[in-house]
């Protein structure tokens, strides 16, 4: 019956959007790059302009244009510099705002690279990076530049070409969710090898539900960029390896994060076809992997859990699903208990009207105690977020919680659902 329901619910999910600006009227079909510096550390960050690029193709929806999600600690604008109109919008996460919230920010201060794509503007055009305030919740403008689309500093160049290889294509980009696949860690002689990794990459992510029922939504593509090494980097047990993107476990000083700060490289490679969301597949069997939110996935391609791992953090990468899992350490003051957390699956109960209330049975108590004779029942359990206390996920176990089940809960299951077709309707 379970079953059942859970199809019934996906079946049932195509949300109509609002009324958003017409493409033609305002873009070209390719896209316009902003590369910036973000630096600074606990006590705050900066934003400071890097470059500009124009690439090929713009790989994105023609109709989602504004974002109405919520989802994001950062969001960027793009205004007509005429009228000031919003005319694009999109949330994303950094792994530098990753880096803020760990002890090492709190003694040394950094920079990293990072990247917004847009489509590209017809006339002239105002970028605005807005970050959101961890205690209020609120976005608040740290950055903008004016973009003169016929500036003659805006980079044309491909500095870099390489063969790429449809995985899987199944309609126009801007009806579909483009995912591009790239390596990273392995040479010229195991590009077969990553073609092969990248097709279990495409059977992993649909084999499971809600992706497998939606399958004909998307599109998967992969770039065929060698390194000049095999493997990836392990600092603890002093391997280094000359990789194309230099992938390292050991991010942030957790042996499981496998994670890259060479963004401008990620992005190059990606600028290859058209695309939404990067995934890079490292060529270690070792476990590890990552993802944040529009703007990067990352994991292993030989690990057993290999498909799960790849489900768990694209769910972080399309739509900026929260762990739900619990653990000692910095994490623990990531969510302020007064403060409802933008994920769709957590909740500190401040506006749980605004999350998964209306999906409730009635008689369901709101904290739910843990009920092993229940382990499917909806409700709002305490634990998630890297936090024991104070924040709540929506089922007792979950794809976002552990890689022990093979489903996500229904919650998980309608956010999905509703990032598909804001993408592919």
């Amino acid at each position: 019956m379970k079953h059942l329901i859970l199809l019934i619910l996906i079946a049932g999910l195509a949300p109509g959007l609002p009324a958003q600006p017409g493409f033609d009227a305002w873009f070209e079909h390719k896209t316009l790059r902003l590369d910036f510096v973000h630096a600074g550390g606990h006590a705050g960050e900066e934003l400071f302009f890097d470059d500009l690029m124009e690439e090929p193709f713009w790989g994105g929806s023609t109709r989602y244009l504004v974002d109405t999600t919520g989802y994001g600690n950062y969001l960027v604008h793009l205004r007509d510099l005429a009228t000031g109109t919003l005319i694009y919008s999109r949330g994303f996460c950094t792994l530098f705002g990753e880096w803020r919230g760990t002890t090492e920010a709190k003694q040394v201060r950094r920079a990293c690279t990072g990247s917004v794509v847009l489509p590209y503007p017809k006339a002239d055009a105002l970028v605005e990076i807005l970050v959101r305030e961890t205690r209020t919740g609120r976005f608040e403008k740290k950055f903008e530049h004016p973009v003169r689309v016929h500036d003659d500093f805006i980079k044309r160049e491909r500095r870099a070409t390489y063969p790429t290889r449809e995985i899987q294509v199944t309609g126009d980009p801007a009806r579909r969710v483009d995912i591009v696949l790239l390596p990273d860690g392995y040479t010229a002689a195991e590009m077969e090898k990553f073609l092969d990794d990248c097709r279990a990459f495409t059977r992993g992510l649909f084999s499971f539900s809600p992706y497998r029922e939606h399958a004909s939504l998307f599109n998967v593509r992969a770039v065929m960029a060698p390194s000049l090494e095999s493997g990836t980097d392990n600092p603890r047990e002093h391997v280094w390896k000359n990789t194309l993107l230099g992938a390292s476990f050991y991010t942030l000083d957790s042996e499981r994060y496998l994670m890259t700060y060479d963004h401008k490289t990620l992005r190059t490679l990606a600028a290859h076809v058209p695309y939404d969301f990067i995934y890079v597949i490292v060529n270690t069997g070792k476990y590890g992997g990552g993802a944040i939110y529009n703007h990067y996935g990352i994991s292993v391609s030989g690990n057993i859990l290999a498909a799960k791992v790849y489900v768990h953090e694209f769910g972080h990468l399309f739509l900026g699903l929260g762990d739900e899992y619990a653990e000692d350490g910095a994490y623990n003051d990531m969510y302020p208990l007064d403060v409802e957390p933008w994920e769709a699956n957590l909740t500190t109960l401040v506006r749980f009207e605004s999350k998964w209330k209306d999906m409730l049975d009635a008689a369901t108590p709101v904290p739910t105690p843990l009920d092993p004779a229940r382990p499917d029942r909806l409700g709002v359990y305490e634990g998630g977020g890297y936090a024991f206390k104070g924040v709540y996920r929506p089922r007792q176990d979950c794809l976002m919680r552990t890689l022990s089940g093979n489903d996500f809960c229904p919650v998980c299951t309608r956010a999905i659902v509703e990032q598909v077709h804001r993408y592919a309707e």
